[in-house]
């Protein structure tokens, strides 16, 4: 039966479908679908809105309308059939977004430069999981890095990492036009100040550079690339010609 109350209202335009927001529902009412998050039953939320404060995007709000009314009865079949402990069915743990950068610049400076101190400043890292309106993606310097690159790179966080913002993944095994459209959508809204490509010299590898081009020639933007090829020993090697 609807009744007029408190419930979720997800913006779609704001969403980056970063899945943040679906472990903080208990009741599971909240999914990642095509992209988005989404209610995915009106009577499973309760409108209280525990979830709000996980979006980064501010895409979340309580608007109060004629919904179908909040049922215990029917979360707890939800819940049940979704597995113990699982209020969260559809999302993707290793996608939640992490930062771990220092507050400031002050901070940067002063963090120790031990060679066991990780450069990495965020989660997730693989191409495929990073949301193409993650935070950390804004005005950044990109590392676009192969997988195999990030065995090679003898000193990966001290040279690549540092000061740069990482997306990996591998362009023999992924989807290629995934990528593309990926990169064009981040290439395009993220005001990218620079990419910087880390790829290994066999054949398969290469067409990492190639994505990154029709990415950018398809945003319409124009970005400093440098992409630099390492061979299986992880040296430098001159780019294929």
């Amino acid at each position: 039966m609807k009744v007029q109350r408190k419930i979720i209202e997800i913006d779609e335009e704001k969403c980056d479908g970063c899945g943040l927001c679906v472990p903080a529902c208990a009741e599971g009412s909240l999914r990642v679908i095509d992209g988005k998050a989404r209610v995915v039953s009106e009577n499973l939320c309760d409108g209280l809105g525990a979830c709000l404060g996980e979006c980064p995007r501010g895409a979340l709000r309580i608007v109060e309308r004629e919904a179908e009314e909040f049922d215990e009865a029917v979360v707890e079949k939800h819940l049940a059939a979704a597995g113990p402990g699982s209020a969260a069915p559809a999302a993707c743990p290793s996608a939640g977004i992490r930062l771990f950068v220092p507050a400031d610049a002050c901070q940067e400076a002063n963090r120790p430069a031990a060679l066991d101190a990780s450069a990495l400043s965020h989660w997730p890292v693989q191409i495929r999981l990073v949301p193409p309106r993650a935070p950390f993606l804004k005005n950044a310097d990109l590392l676009i890095l192969a997988d195999c690159a990030a065995v090679a790179a003898a000193r990966l966080h001290e040279e690549w990492l540092r000061g740069r913002v990482v997306m990996m993944g591998c362009p023999k095994f992924d989807d290629v036009e995934d990528y593309i459209a990926r990169f064009r959508e981040i290439f395009s809204t993220a005001n990218i100040h620079s990419i910087t490509i880390l790829y290994m010299e066999v054949p398969c590898c290469g067409g990492l550079p190639r994505i990154v081009e029709k990415a950018l020639k398809a945003s319409g933007r124009a970005i400093p690339v440098e992409a630099v090829r390492l061979g299986c020993n992880g040296g430098r090697v001159a780019p294929a010609a």
